[in-house]
């Protein structure tokens, strides 16, 4: 039941992201948390996704993208995270951008993380052309030494259980694949939670991507190379 309610909430969040009629230009959630304490050199992180990192119905500040940068530096890590969501974006948008954003950042990233696919699935785009895309954006982060968080999607019912088995395996096969650290479904924290989701009973709300945040904080973490969060570990330990 909770495997059919994901996927059921997997069609409706992203329903709506070609609703924005223009794109959200790639920005650095740089906002609300200004005034943390943090140590090290700056830490850029990447995030390439749809309307689920552009921040569709909340202030720029609440998108996931900003608050993940708050929660890293809560945690004293001087992360920088640049926004690269676009509502609509399909895995082959996505892969069609990486090479411009990627050379547009100021220095390489430390960390992409990435969440692409679920339009794939909405506009019943073949399974294996999603698998295609993402194994090759994957393998250009890998070409240039870049570790990945793979944010995870589900194939929603009304697609058949034929969808569902090749569009389900295609985020744990390249994590397994690439060695990237994997979410197996980015939604589930707001699952069954009307209160975390918008009036359009589409999108998160800004507690709720507080919510995905927490839930996603650890594995964001620990894909940082050690260089990251040396200075963090250092802090830390025993005086």
């Amino acid at each position: 039941m909770k495997w059919k309610l994901a996927a059921a909430l997997a069609t409706l969040a992203l329903a709506a992201c070609g609703a924005q009629e223009a794109p959200v230009p790639v920005e650095t959630a740089s906002q609300a948390a200004d005034d943390l304490p943090v140590m090290g050199q700056e830490v850029p992180v990447l995030a390439l996704g749809d309307s689920l990192f552009a921040g569709y119905g909340v202030e720029p500040g609440q998108s996931y993208p900003a608050r993940l940068e708050a929660a890293l530096k809560a945690k004293g890590i001087n992360a920088k995270v640049v926004n690269a969501g676009v509502s609509g974006d399909t895995t082959a948008g996505g892969l069609q951008r990486l090479d411009f954003v990627l050379n547009g950042m100021k220095a390489p990233p430390a960390l992409a993380i990435i969440s692409l696919g679920g339009n794939d699935m909405l506009r019943g785009l073949p399974p294996e052309q999603t698998r295609k895309n993402l194994d090759q954006l994957l393998t250009r982060l890998a070409e240039r030494k870049v570790p990945v968080v793979l944010m995870g999607m589900v194939s929603a019912p009304n697609w058949g259980p034929d969808h569902a088995k090749a569009f389900n395996a295609i985020y744990p096969d390249l994590a397994r694949k690439h060695g990237a650290v994997l979410v197996p479904f980015f939604l589930d924290p707001v699952i069954g939670k009307p209160e975390l989701i918008q009036a359009d009973h589409i999108h998160p709300t800004a507690a709720g991507l507080d919510l995905m945040v927490e839930a996603t904080l650890g594995k964001v973490m620990g894909a940082l190379p050690e260089s990251a969060t040396r200075a963090v570990s250092t802090h830390s330990g025993p005086p």
